[in-house]
């Protein structure tokens, strides 16, 4: 009698909470394949570390996290895709900063920043670095702006599209600088470094973790980061504001989100293997070599992360005459 007594209490226990629960008090994880929204196409620094995070969640949760390259719209389509889906831990987004701070400022988007996700850990942040084309003749920040103001209009420029932070981050160079080059979107990350390096297109202010291994290998030459201190990374390389613009620096991050009323216990899972994640010498290995400063902080200070960002960008955005009408 006791036993069948304890049986009964147990099954109505796990019937009082709901299925995701079930599933995470029984197997550790709701069971079935998860999928993790990446924004961009294969190939670029966002592509690379959400791989990375969701082979470590797969060794370590029982599930299988499947990455999902969804670009377009800046990110906007990924980002309405998670925040629509069931808040069941089987879908999640690997999100970088501007499909949450600067998308929703630039257009009209099927989704609230804050009120549709529920941020899970900061996985890190990185700046950025003023790249060039080995055929460009300069060597450092003052040569470059020398050399572009001698070409007004004449020069084109890569981002990963317009109003993407690598648009943002030059036209905030070019403004302090008094320069004025073309700008050249391409759809992501990995298609602008392609052109980049095929001479196609001289100048990107791309991504630090995406430039380390070129410049390391000598396809690209770094002249500044948009840090406001230099990168472990790139010692030699001066930052933007050292290099005579007092002031200036522009960062980024990933993170992983879900959707707004994912249960807590499964959000809380997640955010502990994060943080144990950036605290594993190989995980923390791989970061580096992409040029990341490992974070894993919790929930509620990602959340804080992105309401600053919300409000920071979207004047940005408006400085810049993007705004959204």
């Amino acid at each position: 009698m006791r036993t069948r007594r304890q049986a009964i209490a147990m099954a109505s226990a796990f019937a009082a909470v709901g299925s995701p629960w079930r599933a995470l008090a029984r197997d550790g994880y709701p069971q079935g394949n998860v999928r993790v929204y990446v924004p961009f196409p294969p190939g670029g620094n966002t592509d690379g570390n959400g791989r990375l995070v969701a082979q470590w969640l797969s060794e370590r949760l029982g599930a299988s996290f499947i990455v999902e390259n969804q670009g377009g719209a800046g990110g906007a389509i990924a980002a309405s895709q998670v925040a629509r889906a069931n808040p069941d831990g089987l879908t999640l987004f690997f999100a970088a900063l501007p499909q949450l701070a600067i998308v929703p400022a630039l257009d009209k988007v099927a989704y609230n920043p804050v009120k549709d996700f529920a941020p899970i850990s900061e996985i890190g942040t990185n700046p950025f670095v003023l790249l060039v084309h080995p055929s460009v003749p300069v060597h450092t920040l003052k040569e470059f702006v020398d050399y572009v103001g001698q070409r007004a209009g004449k020069l084109a420029y890569a981002s990963a599209g317009i109003g993407s932070l690598a648009h943002l981050s030059m036209v905030l160079l070019l403004q302090r600088a008094g320069l004025d080059m073309t700008h050249v979107p391409y759809k992501g990350e990995g298609p602008a470094l392609v052109d980049l390096l095929g001479g196609q297109v001289p100048v990107y202010f791309g991504n630090l973790s995406a430039a380390v291994p070129q410049v390391k290998a000598g396809a690209l030459r770094a002249l500044a980061i948009s840090d406001d201190r230099r990168s472990a990374q790139m010692p030699d390389v001066p930052t933007v504001a050292e290099s005579g613009y007092p002031g200036f620096r522009t960062i980024t991050w990933n993170g992983l989100l879900a959707p707004a009323g994912t249960p807590k216990p499964i959000v809380d899972a997640l955010a502990a293997e994060m943080a144990n994640a950036v605290k594993d010498p190989v995980f923390l290995g791989h970061l580096r070599d992409f040029g990341v400063d490992p974070l894993g902080n919790s929930p509620a200070e990602f959340a804080a992360v992105i309401a600053s960002d919300v409000k920071t960008w979207t004047a940005a955005v408006a400085a810049a005459g993007l705004a959204a009408k």
